[in-house]
């Protein structure tokens, strides 16, 4: 069984009742999970969804690691999935009692970017734990509780209910199933194209989804980890190559008969990682790049211009893809969930945490 049929809760009458846990960074590898103000609210267009599902992201690593810490304790997370527990009186796409998906990123779903499929430049973007369009506090994901401002815009109802083995599968939607998809768009991948991918973590892997959904018919996948290589077989992989820079790029090139990959999917967003991917592609190719760049990549202009390599992508607008990705999803034709290989309670979160740091597990799930 897929689903189970939606229960409509008391309007929170029972969560009133309970202190509300959410995840605060304080600096670099300190996060805790800490008593935070009750959602409520505050405009007409907000909800509030209580989070049965969320997750560590290696974009979150950035702060966890130092390279971009917070400047001061902040509320952290950005994947969520979740039952809506009350509505502002505008809301009238989501109502008590659905299930919802929550992209990355607060879209109005209405301006001209978001009618161009381009969310993540709404004229009201916000980001999860940051300021809303309004300067109001948006919550975190990582937590009990979400107010989710621009809630018609935002949020994505799902059919029914999600049961336990369908739940991991639903979370990709907020973001790594999303991004791959966003990574194989940008690079061109089509009916019968060649694909590597640079980056074995759950976006990339989750890249090899979308690139065989897309009906790629050669997709490599760069990774010395042996799990991780199985996953990305399983996935839809054809090959596997370990070495990286100049020396992964000619393995490739050698397993395609002396020509590169017609796209490559940049998931790092290293100059290490952007070398190789440009190293890879064909002349005439494309790179398809949704690595965050926290490692200072960097485009060599004349090299693209003299093979006509492109280069396009970035933050994915994965608002965009959910209601084309869902039914795939419900209906098991694609297992992307399977990217979580550890599960953690709320309360555990700095282990989930430390997991993903120290690259034991691929993306840890985490359920409060």
């Amino acid at each position: 069984m897929r689903g189970t049929p939606q229960q409509t809760p008391a309007a929170g009458l029972v969560r009133r009742l309970r202190r509300v846990r959410a995840t605060v960074i304080h600096g670099p590898r300190d996060v805790r999970v800490e008593q935070v103000p009750d959602p409520v609210i505050h405009r007409p267009t907000d909800a509030v969804v209580r989070v049965v599902a969320t997750c560590v992201c290696g974009s979150d690593l950035w702060g966890y690691r130092g390279v971009r810490p917070p400047k001061q304790p902040q509320r952290i997370g950005h994947e969520f999935v979740g039952v809506v527990e009350e509505v502002g009186g505008d809301v009238r796409r989501v109502k008590v009692g659905d299930f919802v998906v929550a992209p990355f990123s607060i879209a109005d779903g209405t301006c001209a970017h978001c009618r161009n499929g381009v969310h993540t430049s709404c004229e009201q973007v916000a980001w999860w734990g940051s300021p809303d369009h309004e300067g109001i506090a948006s919550d975190g994901a990582q937590g009990e509780y979400v107010r989710v401002p621009l809630a018609d815009g935002t949020l994505v109802v799902t059919p029914e209910h999600p049961d336990e083995a369908l739940l991991p599968h639903v979370l990709t939607l907020t973001d790594v199933l999303g991004t791959g998809h966003h990574a194989a768009l940008s690079a061109g991948v089509h009916t019968g194209s060649s694909v590597a991918v640079v980056g074995d973590g759950a976006v990339g892997l989750c890249g090899i989804i979308a690139a065989r959904r897309l009906g790629a018919e050669r997709i490599v996948a760069f990774s010395r980890n042996p799990a991780r290589q199985a996953l990305a077989r399983r996935f839809g992989a054809t090959d596997v190559v370990a070495e990286r820079g100049d020396e992964g790029a000619a393995a490739v090139v050698d397993l395609l008969d002396g020509v590169g990959p017609d796209g490559v999917l940049e998931c790092v967003g290293t100059k290490e990682s952007m070398a190789q991917a440009l190293a890879t592609v064909r002349p005439g190719g494309r790179v398809g790049f949704v690595g965050v760049p926290a490692g200072g990549p960097e485009l060599p202009v004349q090299t693209m211009f003299s093979a006509n390599k492109g280069v396009v992508g970035g933050v994915a607008p994965v608002r965009g893809y959910i209601e084309g990705l869902l039914p795939d999803v419900w209906a098991g034709t694609i297992e992307p969930g399977l990217v979580f290989d550890a599960t953690f309670a709320l309360g555990d979160i700095a282990d989930a945490y430390r997991a993903m740091d120290e690259r034991t597990c691929t993306k840890a799930l985490v359920l409060p």
